[in-house]
This record gives C-alpha cells, sequence and structure tokens, in this order.
C-alpha cells in the first residue's frame, strides 16, 4: 500500500528492496511475528506499519514532528491498525522507547534517526544515551535495527546491547544490535 509523505524531504523513506530484505533477516528470526515494536524517529510509519502487516502485536511510533505525526495517524488509519498501533509525540533522546503501562517491554526496535544525529556514535553521543535508555526498555532477547549512512559504523557495544551483524545498501546500512541472549 502506497502511504501518504509529507511534501518535500522532510523525510527519508526506506526503499522497498531494502525493506523487504530487512523484513527477510527479521523472519530468519521469528520476528515480526507477535513482536511488541518500537519504531523511533518513525515518520510515516513505514517499518512499524511494515511489521504490523508481517504480524506484530503491537507497535509505539515515537515522532517528535507534529506535521510527520499527523500524516504518520493517517496512514495508520489507512492501513487498519489503529487498534494495534499508538503514535507518541516526542523526542525520542530524551523518552526512548516509552514502555506504557500494563504492555510488555519491546523485543523488536527501529532505530531510524536523521543521518546527522548518527555521525557522533562514541559513548558520550545522543545516540549512545538512548541505546543506553533503552536497556530498560526492551526485552533480554530484543532485536534492535539501526538505519545510518553508510560510512557511520557504530561502537561494537552499548551497554548491554551488542552489535551481531551489519548490512549495506547503496548509502545506508543497517546495524542490528542484541543482547547475549539474542
Amino acid at each position: 500500500m502506497k502511504l501518504l509523505e509529507p511534501e518535500g524531504l522532510v523525510s527519508r523513506p526506506i526503499l522497498d528492496r531494502v525493506k523487504e530484505s530487512l523484513f527477510n533477516i527479521l523472519f530468519s528470526r521469528g520476528l515480526p511475528q507477535g513482536a511488541m515494536v518500537a519504531d523511533l524517529f518513525a515518520g510515516v510509519g513505514s517499518l512499524g506499519l511494515e511489521a504490523l502487516s508481517r504480524g506484530a502485536a503491537f507497535v509505539s511510533f515515537v515522532e517528535m514532528d507534529s506535521g510527520i505525526a499527523a500524516i504518520l495517524q493517517r496512514n495508520i488509519e489507512k492501513t487498519g491498525f489503529a487498534v494495534n498501533s499508538k503514535v507518541i509525540r516526542a523526542n525520542v533522546f530524551t523518552v526512548g522507547a516509552i514502555v506504557e503501562p500494563g504492555r510488555p517491554r519491546y523485543n523488536l526496535v527501529f532505530v531510524d534517526p536523521p543521518y546527522a544525529a548518527t555521525k557522533d556514535v562514541n559513548e558520550a553521543s545522543p545516540l549512545a544515551g538512548l541505546m543506553r535508555k533503552l536497556a530498560d526498555q526492551v526485552t533480554t532477547d530484543v532485536l534492535v535495527v539501526v538505519r545510518t549512512e553508510r560510512k557511520t559504523e557504530l561502537l561494537d557495544r552499548y551497554g548491554s546491547l551488542s552489535v551481531i551483524d551489519r548490512r549495506q545498501y547503496g548509502k545506508m546500512a543497517l546495524t542490528f544490535l542484541g543482547t547475549k541472549d539474542t
């Protein structure tokens, strides 16, 4: 289904072939079927909505931009996943993947910040702070997928999360992080 997008260059939708490759990798790990998913820096919801269409139980979409969040909400309604999702307007670097009372922790997290926010990946960077924050919001068998520019390489470890795989697609890269139990 074609999703609604903002006019101009405000967002960076993931290419269909990359999304298909990503979900093939996830499928080989038994995901996203039944997963509790956090789609951070959600944009128009491409990754989270794809996860829902492939059997995820619930997706929390976190997006700070009010205009994009409005488009995201329309995309959720258009795809029929309003019951299985929630849009949270917040700064991801501040809140991470908010776990609401009564909901289980996340076992699949998409982190797709603006590329400028991933240029600095050291221990004191906002991205490292986000990864540490996620440790309290996810299950012990979590899989975190971080989208960056191809030339950006994450550290091998951020707290309890370690890099377990990295794939490059054109100008972008997907880095997969998990715990020792992943």
